[in-house]
């Protein structure tokens, strides 16, 4: 199994990338990378090169570049070169932490999209309350507008990745909504909703308000990316704000406040290792013929291992291609 890698993404390419990926190759034997971006760079890092090739390349596209002019002007791009060679079947799967939208375009437009699949999604995890495993929601950007058949879609192929990656039999899947009753929202939630609960092999719960999202009540939400990409946002800001006036409460504020922190300390560092979401790997672009997964920009070496092992699971189970099935044989009953 081989991943092509965008070495030179991200705010800190391309060492925590080489570190990572130096770090899953020692861990399976089964795995070989491609590593696409400027080969001094990377070799400043790199300490052993078993299962490594790199692939030498000048041009990157950057965080401030337009996403589709990038991926159609900058041809010799490390994202674009890692993205061609999994279309031509020289990579099983492809990892950038870059520019997002250049990513999405590239996993479209140049790694192709599942035939049946309408609109691929994107889906990160979040932390939830009272499981490691964290919840998945998609779409949370790829999509602005969609239709419940797309939802229906998410809904089954998100359901697979948490069977197969997260190792969970009955994967609870909800829709995002503006409340538990069956009949609420717009048209687009009813008609998604109605659709869900008469989709076979996964077991739809029915809909899920936002306040919800990190309670641990469902494995797998589904949303439009527009309303989504809200909630993701919403959430991380929420959370920033909460930990930053909790860590200036507790050491600003006298010395009897800074040693009440001290013996609190051991306490809070359940609540960090909660929000600490680098176990969970990167974001899925779920609906392309290979694996696409994007990690934050700002990520370490810690995230890019993780990430990696997520992606090694995608293929070690052969995750797409048991998408792809499902949406054949609905295809043929219809």
């Amino acid at each position: 199994m081989k991943i092509a890698v965008d070495a030179m993404g991200g705010d800190n390419a391309p060492q925590v990338v080489v570190e990572g990926i130096e770090r899953a190759r020692d861990e399976w034997k089964d795995l070989e990378f491609v590593l696409y971006g400027k080969e001094s760079a990377i070799k400043e890092y790199l300490k052993n090169d078993e299962r490594i090739t790199i692939v030498h390349t000048d041009e990157q596209i950057l965080g401030t570049d337009e996403p589709v002019r990038a991926i159609r002007s900058k041809k010799d791009a490390s994202m674009v070169l890692a993205a061609r060679s999994v279309k031509d079947g020289e990579n099983d799967a492809l990892f950038s932490l870059g520019n997002t939208g250049a990513l999405l375009a590239a996993g479209i437009f140049i790694v192709g999209r599942i035939k049946q699949v309408a609109r691929p999604a994107l889906m990160p995890t979040l932390p939830v309350t009272n499981s490691p495993l964290g919840v998945n929601m998609l779409d949370v950007g790829a999509n602005a507008e969609a239709k419940a058949a797309y939802l229906q879609q998410w809904a089954v192929m998100g359901s697979i990745y948490a069977h197969d990656v997260k190792k969970i039999d009955k994967p609870r899947i909800a829709l995002l909504n503006n409340g538990t009753e069956y009949d609420k929202g717009d048209t687009l939630h009813k008609d998604a909703y109605m659709l869900l609960k008469d989709t076979e092999g996964i077991n739809f719960i029915g809909n899920i308000e936002s306040g919800d999202i990190l309670t641990g009540k469902a494995d797998v939400i589904v949303t439009d990316g527009f309303t989504g990409n809200a909630a993701l946002k919403a959430t991380e800001g929420t959370a920033t704000i909460l930990l930053s006036e909790l860590k200036d409460a507790l050491l600003n504020n006298g010395i009897f406040t800074k040693m009440g922190a001290a013996i609190v300390a051991p306490s809070l560092k359940g609540m960090r290792k909660m929000f600490d979401t680098s176990q969970a790997g990167g974001a899925v672009l779920l609906g392309l013929k290979s694996p696409v997964v994007k990690a934050h920009g700002d990520a370490d070496s810690k995230t890019v291992y993780y990430t990696v092992k997520q992606i090694y699971d995608m293929l070690t189970n052969d995750t797409i291609n048991k998408a792809n099935k499902y949406f054949e044989q609905m295809s043929a009953e219809k």
